[in-house]
């Protein structure tokens, strides 16, 4: 039995699986409220316990366990991103009581993942070269803007992570330039592509249109986003046509998401494709497929030919990094104890 546990910066998504005919089966998962806990290892100890509907898991039944986290793994230890926690492995191992214990990037996770999905969990939203091989990219927009490079090396892609989400945003147009220089007033200082292609970029983006273009936000919208959660509203109300600053605002971040897309698509010659993970993509399906997106991903000038043979996939399965996580600790623990669960279940020493 292997845990895989997908650590953002809201939530914890922790999950058990084992294999069937080599291929993982999921036995429970919950999601737990990441800033209801101290630790890592308290929300794993609640979850392993078990509740009123699921019985406890026996620890000596878990042969390996793997989290992906946001920020950098350096020797088996990690200062998340959004979180006040620190990770490390050696202290996740004997405090969890499991032997075999790995930290990776939640964007190398979401990589690792990717062959495990079923077909249905990918949509196609341009279709490219399907056939063409070679390195891929990752973009995941969600809490914050993720990246990671899948390079090719023949046989399979490695999933290397990166901080690319992190570099300066790079406006484009007029509407782009004055909301980087607000930004910059607001943020007092450095604007990262994080700050517009994320959960609180949806935010920034609306407020930039609100108090510098002015675009009206009626009553009902300002009432139904402090009642709930202000990026689903705006998702909501942009695609129902209900608000025309809900609109823009989504319009204004499709097109920052698919220039960032195809910023990382030429930097790792993304010929085998790219990959949009992150939880706003399949929530956020009409968003992306009105042409804004692709319209600033294949914007690149005399490499705009090359952009177009690229094939763009939304990943569905919010799961993908659990699968992802589970997929390596399986793999790195047969490295490391000479049994693998995937081989002995399809009958395999």
């Amino acid at each position: 039995m292997i845990l895989a546990g997908d650590v953002g910066g809201t939530k914890v998504h922790l999950a058990l699986y084992d294999f069937t005919g080599g291929q993982l089966h999921p036995l429970r998962d919950k999601k737990f409220p990441a800033h209801q806990f101290s630790s890592l290892d308290e929300v794993v100890n609640e979850f392993l316990s078990g509740d009123e509907d699921t019985s406890a898991t026996r620890r000596e039944e878990i042969l390996a366990a793997c989290f992906g986290c946001p920020g950098p793994v350096r020797d088996g230890r990690l200062k998340l991103t959004n979180l006040p926690w620190v990770l490390d492995v050696r202290d996740l191992s004997r405090s969890l009581s499991i032997r075999h214990v790995f930290l990776i990037n939640d964007l190398e996770a979401n990589g690792y993942g990717i062959p495990e999905l079923a077909p249905d969990k990918i949509y196609t939203l341009h279709q490219g070269d399907p056939n063409a091989e070679g390195h891929r990219g990752l973009v995941s927009a969600g809490t914050g803007l993720g990246e990671a490079l899948l390079i090719w090396d023949g046989k399979k892609h490695n999933p290397i992570p990166s901080e690319g989400g992190h570099c300066d945003f790079a406006a484009r147009s007029n509407r782009e330039i004055a909301m980087l220089e607000y930004l910059r007033s607001t943020l007092k200082g450095r604007v990262s592509f994080e700050r517009v292609v994320s959960g609180m970029g949806i935010q920034n983006i609306y407020r930039f249109l609100r108090d510098v273009e002015k675009i009206d936000e009626p009553k009902w919208l300002c009432d139904r986003m402090a009642a709930e959660d202000p990026n689903v509203v705006i998702g909501e109300c942009a695609e129902d046509g209900s608000s025309s600053i809900c609109f823009e605002t989504m319009k204004t971040f499709a097109s920052a998401y698919g220039a960032e897309a195809g910023n990382l698509a030429l930097k790792v010659l993304a010929a085998g494709g790219t990959y949009l993970g992150g939880g706003i993509a399949p929530k956020r399906l009409k968003s992306l497929q009105n042409g804004f997106f692709m319209q600033a991903f294949l914007d690149k000038g005399r490499m705009s030919p090359l952009l177009q043979s690229i094939p763009v996939r939304i990943i569905l399965d919010e799961a993908c990094a659990l699968l992802g996580a589970a997929a390596y600790a399986e793999a790195r623990a047969a490295e490391a104890g000479g049994v693998s669960e995937r081989a002995a279940s399809l009958g395999k020493s």
